[in-house]
C-alpha cells in the first residue's frame, strides 16, 4: 500500500504539530517557574532565620563546655597532686 499525496500532507501537518507542541514543552522547561523560585526563596530565608540563632546558641554552649573542660583540668591536676602529697 503507498501514501498519497494527500496521506503525505496529512502526515506532513501532524508532524509540524508535534515538533510545535514540542518546542511549547521545551520553552516551558527552559524558563525559570517564577512561583518555584519564589518558595525556594522563602524556604531558604525561613531557614536562615531558624539557623542563625540556632547556630549562635551552638557557640554559646561549646565555648561554655570549653571553659567547664579547662576548669575540670585544672581540678583534676590539684587532686593529683594532693594524692601525690606524702604524708
Amino acid at each position: 500500500m503507498s501514501q498519497t499525496d494527500e496521506d503525505k500532507q496529512w502526515l506532513g501537518q501532524q508532524l509540524d504539530r508535534l515538533y510545535q507542541r514540542f518546542e511549547q514543552v521545551d520553552q516551558k522547561f527552559e524558563q525559570p517557574d517564577q512561583k518555584l523560585e519564589r518558595v525556594e526563596t522563602t524556604m531558604l530565608t525561613e531557614f536562615h532565620k531558624w539557623a542563625s540563632p540556632t547556630e549562635a546558641r551552638l557557640r554559646t554552649h561549646a565555648a561554655a563546655l570549653r571553659a567547664i573542660d579547662l576548669e575540670m583540668e585544672a581540678l583534676s591536676e590539684r587532686v593529683t597532686k594532693l594524692e601525690d602529697r606524702p604524708q
